[in-house]
């Protein structure tokens, strides 16, 4: 990677503003989007759904669209949705989280040209099905449904045979408002498991028994709701490899592992590249660390210089110049962070150090262009801020 934070460096310096910038590798991101076409290739009765918050990037998510050929959506914050309704033309949203039944609401009294938008509002309880009724009666509307699962990771949603026949009777009951979407399994647990707890394969198979059970109840009690284009989905980046080879989804949703933070550094993704970097100039070189009050160890030998950048304090980890890390002591900042490099690092004012996110769906909103670096030059895309 030397090679490549040396090239990209000097590019930097020949761009116009030195500001921190997010940059994404085009180079890195067309790899990781082969390899994701070829497996759902493999995994054919799969459709895949591209996480919003992950990408939160109109030009970075129209791009992934057409190389994947998909245009399903999962948006988890309400302010991302009018973007992809009003950018792509065949659009199928499902909601990620549950949404406050007031900006339900207001959503549908603000965007009366949106009461037909193919929407999955997903839901978590009878009780919260119930207020989503009431939207539906007092807007005239016909919701679709989406119900969440508890497989496993234990965040919410429906936990018992029970629960689910109850929610399925109610949307049996108001055909008029409600109709019956799927299901959402999140499944994130399986890989985050210490095997001394579960190994990944036994986590993974308990799981996917638990949507199956549900997918049954469904099909056996409640014939008329069930439809060949229901929505079973679930996954997420960190069991994206395993979905692929069996699955009793049929919608995969995935994101984050497009750029590969460094929290998505695990065996089942190692294939990936990582496509996300936060560059930002140095300010600042001197010759040591200097610590308020200890002026006294000054006169010691040092083994490192002293570098203040433009900002700092990100979701990140410094990677380059080989060695950068933050003082232990010195304390972090956001405004002028004080790193250290090894003394015999060829750095000077204005070259760029570069950090690796450890999650996109943090850092994207922080910044308000994504630059595409692809052959040497940087194409601006504006982020969601929202």
């Amino acid at each position: 990677m030397n090679n490549f934070f040396e090239q990209l460096n000097r590019d930097l310096k020949q761009s116009n503003g030195a500001l921190p910038r997010l940059i994404v590798d085009d180079q890195a991101l067309e790899q990781n989007l082969q390899y994701v076409a070829k497996k759902l290739k493999y995994g054919s009765h799969l459709q895949p759904r591209i996480v919003v918050k992950s990408l939160a990037c109109l030009a970075l998510l129209k791009t992934i669209s057409l190389k994947l050929s998909t245009q399903r959506f999962m948006v988890f914050h309400m302010p991302q949705l009018l973007p992809i309704l009003e950018h792509f033309s065949d659009v199928d949203v499902l909601f990620g989280k549950p949404m406050p039944v007031s900006t339900v609401q207001h959503f549908y009294a603000m965007n009366q040209n949106c009461r037909q938008a193919d929407i999955q509002w997903l839901i978590d309880s009878k009780a919260r099905l119930l207020q989503y009724l009431e939207v539906a009666k007092q807007f005239s509307l016909t919701l679709k449904i989406n119900i969440e699962i508890d497989v496993g990771l234990h965040r919410g949603g429906v936990r018992s045979d029970f629960a689910l026949i109850e929610i399925l009777r109610l949307i049996e009951q108001n055909p008029e408002h409600l109709v019956f979407a799927g299901l959402m399994g999140y499944d994130a647990h399986v890989t985050k498991l210490p095997s001394v707890i579960k190994k990944i394969d036994v986590a993974y198979r308990e799981s996917q028994d638990i949507y199956q059970n549900y997918k049954n109840i469904i099909q056996q009690q409640f014939p008329h709701l069930w439809r060949t284009d229901l929505c079973f989905n679930g996954g997420g980046s960190p069991t994206f490899y395993l979905h692929v080879e069996q699955s009793v989804c049929n919608d995969l949703s995935f994101g984050s592992m497009l750029l590969k933070p460094s929290d998505f550094d695990s065996d089942g993704l190692s294939v990936l590249q990582a496509a996300l970097w936060i560059s930002t100039p140095v300010l600042k070189v001197l010759p040591f660390t200097q610590l308020p009050g200890l002026e006294v160890l000054d006169k010691l030998p040092h083994s490192s210089k002293a570098l203040f950048v433009y900002g700092g304090y990100w979701m990140a980890h410094y990677v380059y110049p080989r060695g950068i890390h933050p003082h232990a002591l010195y304390g972090r900042s956001t405004n002028q962070e004080m790193v250290n490099v090894p003394k015999n690092t060829e750095i000077a004012v204005d070259d760029f150090v570069f950090l690796r996110p450890t999650q996109s769906e943090a850092i994207i909103p922080q910044f308000h262009k994504l630059y595409c670096y692809k052959n040497r030059d940087f194409e601006a895309w504006e982020t969601f801020r929202e």
